[in-house]
């Protein structure tokens, strides 16, 4: 399935996420794949995106500048095909 801005989301729980100076280290702790993400905007929507109904009012929420919103859409769906994020 492809992530869009209507997608509901959430980090998977096999997942934990360790902050660094670039931004954070995602491990999955079942298909062993780590993950960096290198950008604190990404950290910060990534950590906390299933508070939120869908992936476009965790980006508003964040205030993240909607034409910055086509790049999450992409680096959340990459990270859903690395099954660190999945779909609620």
């Amino acid at each position: 399935m492809s992530i869009t801005l209507e997608t509901a989301c959430e980090l998977n729980p096999q997942v934990a996420l360790r902050p660094e100076s670039f931004g954070a280290l995602a491990y999955h702790y079942g298909n062993r794949k780590l993950v960096f993400l290198k950008h604190p905007d990404v950290v910060a929507v990534v950590s906390d995106v299933a508070d939120y109904a869908t992936l476009q009012d965790a980006l508003g929420a964040h205030n993240i500048q909607p034409s910055r919103w086509p790049s999450f859409v992409e680096a959340i769906d990459s990270l859903a095909a690395s099954d660190i994020i999945r779909v609620r």
